[in-house]
Parts: structure tokens; C-alpha cells; sequence
């Protein structure tokens, strides 16, 4: 580690609040699946930025937009119409199937959109009495860091210190349908969900699961909401993770590779009945749906489409977790995922190995504790896949656990 290296950390660690735990290594510069540090080290990026960057580091054509749109206008507010924010719409609701989209900035922002459309549909629609709706989420969630949100967190770390909880949840165990059935009373309005659990770990659901969900949201007259932060746009092998079993939620939550890593930019999607709840005045944003982030948005998604990378998250991602089941390791509990969503969980902390791995030049992330997940840019190709899978094959290989 330089002088340089050690006074980036220094700044940070002087004057940050320390809300995170970095590994000690700094970008300085990337491309593609790759990053580079102040000393011009190479690194695979297999974190991703949380699934931002399926599109890659400086997509050459996100790149483009955003330097075309920065030199004519990059906000406006929502108090004035903007020429990018329909085009932006009519192509984000033409790929998601929805009638209407309101942009937002983060994911965690688009999920309190969500949750406040989930309640205006349940007093204006349902007919639940008022301040009295109640939403059903998983244990194991993870939809965002917002005082509402965490308070229905299971995770202590996310939560304590936190409170008094927002009311109006109800936690069932994920992936259990009966659970759900139970679960829902008369004044419950909608079902907050993410189709795999990412930040728990990449938690898969049985199958059949969301279908059934699908089943019970409609015959109990509840809205089915996918959280699709981390695996919409092309992550798990599908646009969407619930197109894998067909199935369509009511609302559907967008971010994080929306914008392809270049802009912070989310939304929330869903069809006229619940989307025309919103009048002015109920929601807003100063930046939600600015210029730059429609330009930068629209980009990202032709990328998505043009390349095909939903496909090659589903071959490359069932080619490395062919191969990364292939491990042994007496403390290697699971190898699991989906696309380019992947994780290896251990029976101990992983961080050793993780820090290991950065030594051979692959960055990755443990999440709780036991478990180090494994995602990166789905323009990976299959030569750099394999090459950086005998990195991950060697750091098992030299973890003592």
C-alpha cells in the first residue's frame, strides 16, 4: 500500500462516518469488468456497485448520452416539462409491461413510493378504513435504509437504534406461501417482496413460489410488489426475475443498473389502478425524472436490450455456477444462484478470504458474515469469467476458515 493509497483511506476514515467497512483498496479508474487502483492495480469487479453496473464500468454509449445531455440541460424540477422524460417513460413501461412509471432517485426512495401507493390504493380502492392498512414483508429483507423501511427489517444491524418502528407490517418467513396466506387480514393492501434476497445472502425461493404468491395476491385482492433493485434488468438471466415463472406483480421497483452506474435513478411501475392515485401535490421529487437521468436511463436500457445481456447473465451465470460447484472446501456449506447472481456460503466468517481475493485481483463482497456473493457485469465474457473463477477456485483452495 503507497502514501497515496494510505491518505485516500486516512481522509476517509478521518472525516466519514464510518457506516461501512471497505475493503482497503482504492479505485482510482474502470472499464468494462474491470477497475484499477491508485497504484495501477487490476481487479475483476465482481460486486458490481449492488448490481448497478450490469451494463459495465463507462458504457460507451451511456457515456455518450450523458455528455450530450450535459452540454443542453441537465434539471429542470417536475414544475416544467422536460423533452427526455417521455421518451424515458414510454420505453421504461414498453419493457416492463406497465401502464404508468414516476421516477425517483434511489431504490430505497422507489420503495416508499411504493409503499405509499400500496396505502392510497387501500383507502381510495379497497376501501380499507383509514390508517389502518397493513403491508406483508419477508424476513430477510432488504428494500432500502429509511427509518420506515428498517423498522421492518429482521436484520438487527439494520434496525436497533432505529426506532419506534413505523407500524402498519406484518414479517412472514420468505419463500413460505402458506405463511403469506395466513398472514393476510381484511385491511392488508399489498405484498412488499424481492424474488431472491440479495442482500441476505442470494436467497432463492422454492419453486413455484411466485406463481403462487401471484395466486394468493389476487384472490385475497392484495397488490403483489416486486422489489427488483438488485435482480431486474438482466441479473438473474431474465429482465425480470419474475418472468422466470411468468408472472407479473401489480407494482414493480426499479434502480440501480436503470442508469447503468453513471446516475442515481429508480422508479416505480405499475398499472392505471393504482398509478393514477397519484394526483400533485402527494408525491415528488426536485430530481426524480431530471433531463440527465432520463437520457442516461433510456441508454441503459437499450444497452440492456441491444446486447442481449439477460441472455449472457443466463449461459455465463449457469457456466461459473456449473464450475464454482465443482469446489470443496470442509467448511463450504452451499453454492447457489441464479444469472449472474451467485454466492458461496461457509459454516465460518468469510472476510479472510474475501481480503485474499482482492490480493489475486478479484473484488467481492461477504454478507453476513458467512457468505461471499459473486456478481458482476454481465458483459463479462467467458474467457474473463473462467479467469476469474480460477481466482475464486484458488482463495477456497488457500482458506483456512
Amino acid at each position: 500500500m503507497n502514501a497515496k493509497t494510505r491518505r485516500s483511506i486516512a481522509l476517509a476514515e478521518r472525516y466519514g462516518a464510518h457506516n461501512y467497512h471497505p475493503l482497503p483498496v482504492v479505485i482510482s479508474r474502470a472499464k468494462g469488468v474491470f477497475v484499477w487502483d491508485t497504484e495501477g492495480k487490476r481487479y475483476f469487479d465482481f460486486l458490481s456497485a449492488y448490481s448497478a453496473l450490469n451494463q459495465g464500468h463507462g458504457h460507451p454509449r451511456l457515456i455518450a448520452a450523458a455528455k450530450a445531455q450535459l452540454g443542453r440541460v441537465t434539471l429542470t424540477s417536475r414544475a416544467f416539462h422536460n423533452d427526455r422524460l417521455g421518451p424515458f417513460l414510454k420505453r421504461l413501461c414498453g419493457l416492463t409491461g406497465t401502464d404508468r412509471a414516476l421516477p425517483m432517485n434511489s431504490g430505497a426512495e422507489a420503495v416508499e413510493t411504493a409503499i405509499k401507493a400500496m396505502r392510497l390504493w387501500g383507502y381510495r380502492v379497497k376501501g380499507v378504513p383509514r390508517d389502518k392498512a397493513e403491508i406483508v414483508v419477508c424476513e430477510g429483507n432488504f428494500h432500502g435504509r429509511t427509518t420506515t423501511i428498517v423498522g421492518f427489517s429482521s436484520d438487527p444491524d439494520a434496525r436497533d437504534g432505529f426506532g419506534p418502528a413505523t407500524p402498519g407490517f406484518k414479517r412472514v418467513p420468505y419463500g413460505d406461501a402458506r405463511a403469506l396466506r395466513r398472514a393476510i387480514g381484511p385491511d392488508t393492501v399489498g405484498f412488499l417482496f424481492e424474488p431472491i434476497q440479495g442482500e441476505a445472502g442470494v436467497i432463492l425461493p422454492p419453486p413455484g413460489w411466485l406463481k403462487e404468491v401471484r395466486r394468493i395476491c389476487s384472490s385475497k385482492r392484495v397488490l403483489m410488489c416486486a422489489d427488483e433493485i438488485q435482480t431486474g434488468l438482466g441479473r438473474t438471466g431474465r429482465l425480470f426475475a419474475c418472468d422466470r415463472e411468468r408472472v407479473k406483480p401489480d407494482l414493480l421497483i426499479l434502480g440501480k443498473a436503470l442508469s447503468g452506474g453513471l446516475y442515481p435513478v429508480s422508479a416505480l411501475c405499475g398499472k392505471n389502478e393504482v398509478m393514477r392515485l397519484f394526483t400533485p401535490g402527494t408525491h415528488g421529487s426536485t430530481f426524480g425524472g431530471n433531463p440527465l437521468a432520463c437520457a442516461v436511463s433510456e441508454a441503459a436500457l437499450e444497452v440492456l436490450v441491444r446486447e442481449r445481456l439477460p441472455a449472457r447473465a443466463e449461459r455465463l451465470g449457469a457456466r461459473l455456477l456449473g464450475r464454482l460447484k465443482t469446489l470443496r472446501h470442509p467448511k463450504l456449506k452451499e453454492v447457489r444462484g441464479r444469472g449472474l447472481l451467485l454466492a458461496l456460503e461457509f459454516t465460518v466468517p468469510v472476510r479472510p478470504m474475501v481480503v485474499d481475493l482482492m490480493r489475486r485481483g478479484l473484488l467481492a463482497k461477504d454478507t453476513h458474515a458467512n457468505t461471499m456473493r459473486l456478481a458482476p457485469p454481465l458483459v463479462i465474457t467467458e474467457v474473463q469469467a473462467d479467469a476469474a473463477f480460477r481466482l475464486v477456485r484458488d482463495a477456497v483452495a488457500a482458506f483456512r476458515g
